[in-house]
């Protein structure tokens, strides 16, 4: 019975997305274990609120950054699924010359409106330190939302690996060295800065690369036109739901900023990215099945479909599940590695925990309606309960500060999952979650 297990197991971990998930995990592994050094670096040798400035920055620019993509980052891998069906996968350049244009736009124009915000009416609804954050921020949001759309561009054009060394390795190494830096001059208060800069200097070097690989398609023939009107549209039902689960994501951030200080956001922040790790298999699996869900589902292969699915679901679930339990068992110890007061956030941590689970079990949701023209629903979906993010997080926090954060964030995550995976069953007899 035994042997008979290890080999089914053997034969399942050969399939070649199954394959190619766990060599874009290793990536991630590496990027996670890069991402948590340079926390327990700047949390055991900065100061409590230089590391909540700089947590609340990432929050602010990943909210930012979901508008100014426009959803652009997911709708390239619906457009790589496509053509590769088509067997035109090089068609992708005009895509991208196109989505880099919609994107400069987008950008520049909110950056302009949140800096004459800031400028008029920050100090009515901000304080100091925060809308100082913010001005900083925003400045950089056009090569931060370049590098989130180049990303993706890249596992669109099936060069994975190379996309996930730049949001794994090459996002967090060069921070990294400038923190160190900064220690050892003692000039830690420049933490903010050097994220920035950092972040920059990739969404320009990603830029760079891409325009040149795409030299070599001088002579091409764009037979499969999509005009930027088709590009938005396809795209902004995407930005709508990112934004809504983005904001999932941050606004429990933003909002322990308002009604605390930036010391508890640091705090809570730790229990949020030890959870980055129960996140990582999902991400890790659904980069290397989303361009294959829509190209499936473009050829109409369903069965093919259905046995992809439980193929990514079942493996986030051996993969996912002894973490959690790791976790959960090991909460108070892993915490107190970040720093003294770090351990406050056990009881966050454990509750966000169960959030995670929830969507462990629930499988490539998102992903999935993503990749097959349910855009829509999923955007309602996600607004709903964002909507109840926030008020769960406006109510509680004031009560129960990082424990009401973690409750509406796992809440939400919840909600949100569960009624995807019901609808798709409903819908179009899929079976996204384990079973």
């Amino acid at each position: 019975m035994i042997v008979n297990l290890y080999n089914k197991l053997l034969y399942f971990f050969k399939k070649g997305p199954i394959k190619k998930s766990m060599n874009v995990l290793f990536i991630r592994v590496i990027g996670v274990f890069l991402f948590f050094s340079l926390t327990l670096f700047i949390t055991n040798f900065f100061d409590p609120k230089l590391v909540g400035s700089y947590d609340y920055s990432r929050s602010l620019l990943t909210i930012l950054a979901s508008i100014s993509v426009l959803g652009m980052n997911q709708s390239i891998l619906y457009y790589s699924g496509v053509l590769s069906s088509k067997e035109a996968l090089h068609e992708i350049k005009d895509v991208y010359h196109k989505m880099m244009k919609i994107t400069v736009v987008i950008s520049i124009s909110v950056t302009l409106l949140i800096l004459v915000f800031n400028f008029f009416l920050g100090a009515f609804f901000l304080e100091k330190e925060l809308s100082t954050i913010l001005f900083k921020s925003v400045i950089i949001l056009l090569f931060y939302s370049l590098l989130i759309v180049n990303i993706d561009t890249l596992r669109a054009l099936k060069k994975v690996y190379l996309s996930e060394f730049f949001r794994n390795i090459l996002r967090y190494t060069p921070l990294f060295l400038v923190a160190i830096i900064l220690y050892l001059t003692n000039n830690q208060k420049w933490l903010l800065e050097g994220f920035l800069l950092s972040l920059s200097l990739l969404g320009i070097g990603s830029t760079i690369y891409i325009l040149n690989y795409f030299k070599k398609y001088k002579s091409i023939v764009v037979k499969n036109n999509f005009s930027y009107k088709s590009i938005i549209k396809r795209s902004s039902p995407m930005a709508i739901s990112a934004v809504a689960f983005m904001l999932m994501q941050s606004v429990d951030i933003i909002l322990l900023g308002k009604f605390t200080d930036l010391a508890v956001v640091a705090y809570y922040a730790s229990s949020v990215k030890i959870t980055m790790v129960v996140g990582l298999v999902l991400t890790s699996v659904n980069a290397i099945y989303a361009p294959i869900i829509s190209e499936l589902f473009s050829l109409n292969s369903f069965n093919e479909l259905k046995v992809k699915l439980q193929d990514a679901t079942r493996l986030i679930s051996i993969l996912t599940l002894p973490v959690i339990v790791f976790i959960a068992f090991s909460s108070k110890l892993i915490l107190s590695v970040f720093g003294d007061n770090y351990e406050k956030a056990q009881s966050a941590l454990l509750i966000l925990l169960v959030g995670q689970t929830v969507n462990m079990f629930c499988g490539s949701v998102g992903i999935y309606m993503n990749m097959t023209g349910k855009q829509k629903v999923l955007q309602s979906i996600l607004i709903i309960s964002f909507l109840l993010n926030l008020l769960f997080n406006w109510i509680l926090i004031p009560i129960y500060g990082m424990n009401g954060a973690a409750i509406s964030t796992a809440l939400s995550m919840a909600f949100w999952n569960i009624t995807g995976a019901i609808y798709l069953l409903k819908k179009d007899k899929i079976k996204t979650f384990l079973n």
